[in-house]
This record gives C-alpha cells, structure tokens and sequence, in this order.
C-alpha cells in the first residue's frame, strides 16, 4: 500500500556535503593487486583527519538550511541516518541540532537502517509534519563508510552527506506524491557489535538482496501510481556501484539519460546512507519545474524505499542560494593510499 500523508508535504530545502580528499581506484589496486586486479569506479571522496559523520551532516543541513530561508528554531525534529556514527552511546542528531540552532525545541534522534537510514527518517519526516504535528522536520544522511583494507568494499566505500528539509507543500521547492517501503529478512550485509569492518555476501548483495528490493519497491509505487519510467524526468537509486543502479534503470525501462545526472558514485564512491540522498541533490540542481522524479534507496537487512516528487517553480529561486553538489565534486584533492590509511586510522600502533 502506498503512503500519502493527510496533509501534503514537500522538500523546502537541501544540501550537500562532500569531502574534498579523493583516492583514486588505482591507488587501491595498486597496492593490493599490483595493478592488474581493474577498478570498478573512478575514484572516492575520503573524509578528513578532522570530519566525521556528525561534521559532513552539520555542512548539508546548514546548505539546506540556506535554500529554505527559514529560522532553524522552527525545526521540531531533527534526524540523522547513518552507519558509522561518531560514537557508540550519544546521538549525532543532538551535537547537529545544537550547531543549526535547532535547540532546544525540537525532538532529536539517530536512524539505523543501513545504507537507507537517510530516506527511512526522510519517510518519517513525510509522516509528522503530514499529520500536522510539526510544521518543519530535517532528515539527513550521512557517512564515513569502513571498508577493510584490500576488500572489494575498499574501492567504492566512500563518504558524503545529504540533508532535506521537510515542510507544507505550498512552501516547497519539490513535494511527494506518494512513498512505499519494501523489506525482508536478507542478511547480505552486516557488521557484529566490535567489529571494525563489514561483512558482505559477496554474490548475493545483488540478489536476492538489492535487485529484489530495489525492483520491487520501484514498480509497486509506479503501478499503484498508474506510473511508467516515462512519466518521469529523471530517477535516482542506491549506488553501491556504477553497475546496479544501470542495470535496475534499464529493467524498469528508464534510459541511461534519465538516471545519469544523479549517478554520483564513479566520482565519490558509494556514501552509504547519503548515497541515493546525494544523487536526488544532483537531480534537484538541475531539475525544470514541472519534473516527476523516481527515488529508491536500499539499505542492506534488507530494504528499500520508493519515492515520487514532483519539482515546483520555487526550485529556481532556491537552489543556487548554497552550494551545488558538483561544486563539491569539482572541489578535489588527490591523495595517495599511504594518506587515506592515515586519515582513516587504518594503521594501528601497538
């Protein structure tokens, strides 16, 4: 059954964030492969010595903060989703509200729900102010993804952030027509409590996790809709890599030009819960109003989230009041594999 809340709701404002170091895939395989193992992506955005999820999440939420021009006293509750939270035991959504000026009026709390932590406390967001409890609500994904060294999830386990500020329809600069949720039982991924690293199923993170998922949350909400990939302008999915999301397009009959502007991860790698959020950002930069378009996102346990919105004419006005996410693509400093071992504290003294 498709979601709708009783009181429309739209996006008011989004951001970015992205860092600025990038290790190039040939760094990697270099070192673990002596360069003849090949490179599934171009390169990825590797955080800094002094960024964490919790700073990544503060940049977007103030460049969605801007494009909305609303009093961030205003926000009633403010969300992170994430895996790889700052810390164990105290929430980054509390140190974010703080830094917005969010506080101390508002409901905080962090979501966990894999790589579609960020568009489960999205849907959230879609529920309490479409029910009228609150007015404005601020739903984030960010990440500083782990992966170990010389594993496959090295090359494209990459990081960034994405922030939407949720709010009534007429003020929006995109609205939701619907939403709809899909998840099973599917352990393709996953990390143990002391665990550094993930663990993944190597062949089955394709399926019966992600396609299954991904497909299925798609085309429910465009059949219920009484939708087909035409209707849309453009569409946005999960990017664990450059190759599922083109194949999951191609299968729901959408073309390589309508999901290439959101197609984020051959530059930056796979963020995690910010990875579909990224790419709707991309799409948002660019889009015309009037624009349908397509999110899903998937978050390994498995599930996935499906969204439609539609662009408005206030789009035009808003977004180049902060920072495009091409900006902070275009904003790069290589780095060598020697230093990202070193910014990720990878290399333990003992």
């Amino acid at each position: 059954m498709l979601m709708k809340p009783s009181r429309e709701v739209g996006i008011v404002g989004y951001g970015a964030y992205v860092p600025r170091y990038r290790l190039p895939a040939t760094e990697i395989d270099r070192v673990w492969t002596d360069g003849y193992g090949g490179t599934p992506i171009k390169e990825k955005a590797v955080p800094g010595p002094d960024e964490d999820t919790a700073t990544m999440s503060i940049e977007a939420a103030r460049n969605a903060l801007q494009r909305a021009g609303i009093d961030p006293a205003l926000i009633r509750a403010v969300w992170v989703g994430s895996e790889s939270p700052p810390y164990a035991v105290k929430p980054a959504s509390t140190i974010v509200a703080e830094a917005i000026g969010a506080v101390p009026e508002t409901q905080a709390a962090d979501w966990e729900f894999a790589c579609k932590a960020g568009t489960e406390a999205m849907q959230a967001a879609m529920g309490m102010v479409g029910s009228g409890m609150m007015d404005y609500a601020l739903a984030i994904g960010a990440d500083t993804a782990q992966g170990r060294p010389g594993d496959a999830l090295e090359y494209t386990a990459g990081a960034g952030g994405a922030a939407y500020l949720l709010g009534p329809k007429e003020e929006s600069l995109a609205y939701f027509e619907a939403s709809y949720s899909y998840v099973t039982d599917t352990p393709d991924f996953f990390r143990r409590p002391y665990q550094h690293y993930p663990q993944h199923g190597s062949r089955f993170t394709g399926e019966p996790a992600y396609f299954k998922h991904v497909l299925a949350a798609a085309r429910t909400l465009m059949d219920e809709m009484g939708y087909t990939a035409q209707d849309f302008a453009a569409a946005v999915f999960h990017q664990p890599n450059a190759a599922f999301p083109r194949r999951s397009a191609k299968q729901l009959g959408f073309s390589r030009e309508q999901i290439q502007t959101g197609l984020l991860v051959p530059e930056i790698g796979n963020a995690y819960a910010a990875s579909s959020m990224l790419g709707l950002t991309a799409v948002l930069d660019e889009a015309q109003p009037g624009d349908r378009l397509l999110l899903v996102s998937y978050g390994s346990g498995a599930g996935s989230d499906a969204f439609s919105l539609v662009v408005t004419d206030k789009i035009t006005e808003r977004r180049d009041k902060a920072p495009r996410t091409r900006d902070y693509i275009a904003r790069r400093k290589e780095i060598d594999y020697a230093l990202y071992v070193r910014y990720r504290k990878k290399l333990h003294m003992h």
